[in-house]
C-alpha cells in the first residue's frame, strides 16, 4: 500500500466503525446521563450513582476512540497484515451467523 492511499484506507475503515458503533454510543451516554437508568440493575449489583455513571461515561470514551484506533491501526499496518485481520473478521462473522441460526432453529 502506498503511502498517500493508506491514509485513506485508515480514514475509510474510521468512518465505517464509527457507523457500527453510533448506536452503542448513544446508548451508552443516554445510560450515562440518565439517572433512572441506574434501577434497571438494582436486583443485580449494588452501585452508587456516582460510580454507575462513571462506567457509563467510561465505556463512551473507549467506543468514542475506537474508530480512530482503528483508522490508525489500518493507516499503519501491512497489506499482509490487514489480509490476515480481515480473514480473522470474516471467519467470525460466519460463525456468528451459523451460532445465530442454530440458536433461532430450536
Amino acid at each position: 500500500m502506498t503511502e498517500s492511499k493508506a491514509g485513506l484506507w485508515g480514514f475509510l475503515a474510521g468512518v465505517i466503525t464509527a457507523a457500527l458503533v453510533a448506536v452503542t454510543i448513544s446508548a451508552t451516554v443516554a445510560l450515562a446521563t440518565h439517572p433512572q437508568t441506574r434501577f434497571l440493575m438494582s436486583d443485580a449489583v449494588e452501585i452508587s450513582a456516582t460510580g454507575y455513571s462513571l462506567f457509563w461515561w467510561t465505556a463512551s470514551v473507549f467506543l468514542l476512540a475506537l474508530p480512530f484506533v482503528v483508522g490508525y491501526g489500518v493507516a499503519h499496518m501491512s497489506a499482509k497484515t490487514l489480509g490476515v485481520l480481515a480473514g480473522i473478521v470474516i471467519a467470525f462473522l460466519i460463525l456468528l451467523i451459523v451460532l445465530a441460526q442454530v440458536s433461532f432453529s430450536v
